[in-house]
């Protein structure tokens, strides 16, 4: 499974998750950490991407547009990234499951 984690969330955390969700990124390794939320959207779109992300923005364009790509929306206020790491740990057979639906355009985690 391929994520790529919004600017809102720390570069740190597609290494931190690797063993569980390999060839995930960062924004700004993709060099987009400046781009416009709809640039982010495409290149996950055409690179089979899960984004990932504490941002309504992409959870609301969902709703609109459908998938690809599909959204991980966390929803936490301001925490800190071993949190939002042990969120993405705990949630990994939720989003495996989420990933493989065919109908399931976001998934939010709490």
């Amino acid at each position: 499974m391929k994520l790529v984690f919004d600017n809102d969330l720390s570069p740190r955390l597609s290494a931190a998750v690797a063993d569980l969700y390999p060839d995930s990124v960062h924004v700004r390794a993709l060099a987009l950490q400046r781009a416009p939320d709809d640039d982010v959207w495409e290149y996950a779109r055409e690179h089979g991407y899960v984004i990932v992300s504490k941002d309504s923005d992409f959870h609301q364009r969902s709703l609109v547009e459908g998938f690809p790509p599909k959204i991980v929306w966390i929803q936490r206020g301001n925490c800190t990234t071993a949190a939002i790491i042990e969120l993405l740990r705990r949630s990994g057979r939720a989003i495996l499951d989420f990933e493989q639906d065919e109908v399931a355009s976001f998934l939010i985690l709490e």
